[in-house]
This record gives C-alpha cells, sequence and structure tokens, in this order.
C-alpha cells in the first residue's frame, strides 16, 4: 500500500490558519460551535500548541458566565469541547456541565422506537416528530461515548452504542451500505430517500473514533466495525475526479462539497493505510480550498431533509461555515497523527 504524502510542516501551519480564522467567527451555544470546536481540540491534541486551548477556554468561560443554555441533541455538541477542556486543565466545573448535558440526553431528549433520539434544534420553529438524522451519530452518541468511557459511566456508554445501533438500523441501507440522510418513523420511509455526504462523514469519523473507545469483546465492537467497513468500501468507490465527494454522493452531477469529504478523509486514516490512495488523492484537492486567512472554502450550508436531490444541488457553498472549519481540522489533525510519512 502506498504511504501517505504530504508534507507535515505544511500541514501544522495551515491548521494554524484555520484554527484562527475558526475563532474569527462567533457562536452561540450550539451545533456550528460544537463541530467547530471539536476540530480545535483535534488539532491540539495533534500539534500540542497550547494557544488552540486558550482561545477555545476563553471562549467557554465566558459563555458559561451565562450558564447552561435550553439544551437539544444538537446543542450537546458543545460537550466534545467539555470533556477535552477537563481532561486537559483538570478543572471540574468542565466536567460538571458535560454530565449535566449527558443527564439531559438520558432524561429528557425525546426519543422514538427502541429509545433512538429524535432529532432536534435549538429552535422553536422546527420540530421533526420521529425523525432520525444521521447528524446525531456525532452530536448526541459520539458524545455519550466519550464521556460514558471517561468516567466508567456504563448508562452513559451504552446509550451512545443505542444510538450508533439505532442508526444504522433506520439510516444505513443494506444494499449500497451508504448511509440515508434522515428517517421518518412515522411515515416510515427515508423521506427524499438521499445518501448525502456530510451525512456519511458524520456517521463514519464517529463509528471510527468510537471503535477506539468500545473494547473488542464487547458485542457492539463488532456490529460497529461492520457497518464503517462496508460503508467505506462504498465511498471510496464514489470519489469525485477531483479528490473529494459531491454532495450526493451517487451524483456525479452534483458539487463536490469540503466538509463531507473531510470526514470521510480522516474516517479512512483509521484502516492502518488500507486506502492511502484515496487519501492521498483527497490531500491536494482539500489543501487547495483553503484561503490564505484560513477559510475552508466549498462547504454546504446547514441542511435539512431536502426534498430531493436538486434540494442538496441547490444548498449555498458561498460562506464559512464552523462545521466546515471543524471538520476540516479532523482531517488535517488527522493526517499529523499518522506517521507513516
Amino acid at each position: 500500500m502506498p504511504a501517505l504524502v504530504f508534507d507535515p510542516n505544511e500541514i501544522r501551519e495551515t491548521i494554524d490558519r484555520v484554527v484562527h480564522r475558526t475563532f474569527n467567527m462567533d457562536y452561540s451555544w450550539d451545533w456550528p460551535g460544537g463541530v467547530a470546536f471539536y476540530g480545535v481540540t483535534e488539532a491540539y491534541e495533534a500539534t500540542g500548541n497550547e494557544k488552540y486551548i486558550e482561545l477555545l477556554k476563553a471562549w467557554v468561560d465566558e459563555k458559561l458566565e451565562d450558564g447552561l443554555p435550553k439544551l437539544s441533541v444538537n446543542a450537546v455538541s458543545i460537550g466534545h469541547s467539555l470533556l477535552t477542556l477537563h481532561q486537559v486543565t483538570g478543572e471540574e466545573k468542565y466536567i460538571e456541565i458535560a454530565i449535566q448535558m449527558a443527564d439531559y440526553l438520558k432524561n429528557d431528549a425525546e426519543r422514538f422506537a427502541d429509545g433512538i433520539f429524535q432529532h432536534t434544534v435549538n429552535s422553536e420553529t422546527y420540530n421533526f416528530p420521529e425523525q432520525a438524522w444521521v447528524d446525531t451519530m456525532f452530536m448526541a452518541g459520539y458524545f455519550l461515548v466519550r464521556i460514558g468511557s471517561l468516567l466508567n459511566r456504563e448508562d452513559y456508554f451504552e446509550d451512545g452504542i443505542k444510538q450508533y445501533h439505532g442508526h444504522e438500523h433506520f439510516l444505513q441501507d443494506p444494499v449500497t451500505n451508504l448511509y440515508y440522510h434522515g428517517w421518518d418513523n412515522i411515515a416510515q420511509h427515508h423521506m427524499s430517500g438521499i445518501y448525502w455526504a456530510r451525512g456519511n462523514s458524520w456517521a463514519a469519523i464517529t463509528m471510527a473514533r468510537a471503535l477506539q473507545l468500545v473494547h473488542v469483546t464487547h458485542p457492539s465492537f463488532m456490529i460497529i466495525e461492520g457497518s464503517l467497513r462496508d460503508q467505506l468500501a462504498a465511498l471510496v468507490r464514489l470519489q469525485g475526479e477531483d479528490g473529494l465527494w459531491h454532495t450526493v454522493l451517487n451524483d456525479p452531477s452534483s458539487y463536490t462539497e469540503t466538509s463531507g469529504s473531510a470526514g470521510i478523509a480522516a474516517a479512512l486514516l483509521t484502516t492502518g493505510g488500507l486506502y492511502n490512495k484515496y487519501v492521498n488523492r483527497a490531500i491536494p484537492a482539500f489543501l487547495s480550498r483553503i484561503t490564505e486567512d484560513g477559510m475552508i472554502t466549498g462547504v454546504s450550508a446547514g441542511t435539512a431533509v431536502m426534498r430531493d436531490a436538486d434540494g442538496y444541488k441547490g444548498v449555498p457553498v458561498k460562506r464559512i461555515q464552523g462545521w466546515g472549519q471543524g471538520l476540516g481540522l479532523v482531517f488535517l489533525s488527522s493526517l499529523l497523527k499518522k506517521r507513516d510519512w
């Protein structure tokens, strides 16, 4: 298998530009910041740059002065940053808030079927009754696995694992092995039935990360490993000619989208080099989409489960997005953590 081909100094410099541009954005306590700051924590772990933690700590501390806001399944994604801040600083306030978020999920978050989280956001306008969205695997499922593992809380850990199994059951197509964007449990269908790139990246990167915390003797290990294995095998065969992935994965007429491509490529890096040739194609394509000031371009705006493929093709890619910065940092940091360069 080929070695990864990149300049680690270039990757470090790029990470630094992206992190500092990320903190020149404004966030509320919600999922755009949750994903962006998860990427910042990955950048810290890959580089050891204490400045990144200082910037993150300052943001979180300022927000905590106002107290914990109303939570939703998406909004608990900020908890990823709290776990890292607790581990790095040892300050109890961060884990105390993270526990409040985990308890919200455990006791108050809306569920359907066999305890699967309904997709909820911090909005009085938008409601998605008995809908599972693939986003939840990152926002809440992986968070519960992380905090359960960190605190040796089996109740949190197993609830997180339940979300993986439930979303696999409802969203992974047994024929293509790709993940649908959403499932409507009331109507009993996948709504538009689209295989969305960023949605598949939510599934792939968090399954890959969760497998690092699930012991091989746990009965769920092989279930998650099998889902990820088959999904990645399908994804590499859909890589676009430019090295990235189309926003509608199986529609080459749709644009290639940067955030989903970053998450997919980061997941491919966890397979022990099996997919290095595909990652090598993605690296220069991804780097070409980062501006001098650290903005990751070509990132689709916030995307509901659209009505059809044309709806996804029409989602704009003009502006900087927190999830684009975050998933981009996950990919860049994953490259640095590899040692076969």
